[in-house]
């Protein structure tokens, strides 16, 4: 029977990386019974390296997806850029037995901007003809900013239809914020996804400040926040038709990310969508 793989963004663990260390941080993951990771915001240090190469062959981890920006981010931000660190960038995908690169964001700097958005897109394009020579494809991640239309036209479809090697990696929470069904926006990108994030929705709306004493300024402040990170499964997205749809069009890795734990544990908030999607029936989906 045709499946995908489940795993999750190393994004959620920054902190515990920092703390515990990028190889005890896959061990416990794969206590939780997680066996693929997407590696995004975990310093790509020779140590950090060699650590996750160590720890997937220890416990039998595969790396879905690493990260790196199309050029320098500036503004203090690190991490690799493949205008700068082309090489190293490779070694790394190649040390951790990795196909798929993916871009996290298109530039805070280009954003409202549809030249500026293309031109980049336009780059990204190109290099993914380089990296193709190495056997690396390369995967646009979306936010909800791309669902700003131009000429009546989402931002994110004009990206698509502007470029050809280029992949996506959609974002199910973002494509619900910027206001379009997950399920039959995927479809449209049938054959161009092999990884989809599974963050889920919530709507969840905190009074506890109005226990002081009403105000409309501060109604209308819990309003604003009223939008959630969910674990996967306790929101309000249809996650196992967002599954099987995008299995379907193409996907292969289906990514557990929560932006925010909200107080909880991040190994707790995993826990808790693996249980949750284990009960929509891919409890094989964790596994290769």
């Amino acid at each position: 029977m045709k499946k995908g793989m489940i795993g999750v963004i190393m994004m959620m663990y920054v902190r515990k990386v920092e703390e515990l260390g990028a190889y005890a941080v896959l061990q416990k993951l794969s206590e939780l019974g997680i066996h693929c990771v997407e590696i995004s915001q975990i310093p790509m240090t020779p140590e950090n390296v060699a650590a996750m190469k160590k720890a997937c062959a220890d416990f039998d981890i595969k790396v879905a997806a690493c990260s790196a920006a199309l050029e320098p981010m500036g503004q203090g931000r690190g991490g690799d850029a493949l205008s700068t660190d082309f090489d190293k960038i490779v070694a790394d995908c190649k040390a951790l037995d990795c196909n798929f690169l993916r871009i996290g964001m298109l530039p805070m700097t280009y954003m409202g901007n549809v030249e500026k958005a293309l031109a980049f897109v336009a780059r990204a394009d190109e290099m993914a003809e380089r990296l193709a020579e190495h056997g690396i494809e390369l995967y646009y991640h979306n936010h909800e900013v791309e669902f700003e239309k131009y000429g009546g036209k989402y931002l994110l479809d004009i990206i698509k239809d502007s470029t050809k090697r280029l992949g996506f990696e959609l974002d199910v929470h973002w494509i619900q914020r910027g206001g379009e069904n997950p399920v039959s926006y995927i479809k449209q990108f049938a054959g161009r996804i092999k990884l989809i994030h599974l963050k889920d929705y919530r709507i969840k709306l905190d009074l506890s400040e109005l226990e002081s004493g009403f105000s409309f300024d501060k109604f209308r402040a819990a309003r604003a926040n009223i939008v959630q990170f969910a674990e996967v499964g306790e929101g309000n997205l249809p996650m196992k038709e967002i599954i099987d749809t995008g299995l379907a069009c193409g996907s292969r890795y289906f990514l557990i990310e929560q932006d925010q734990p909200y107080g909880r544990d991040p190994f707790d908030c995993t826990a808790t969508s693996r249980d949750n999607l284990i009960k929509m029936g891919y409890k094989d989906w964790f596994t290769r």
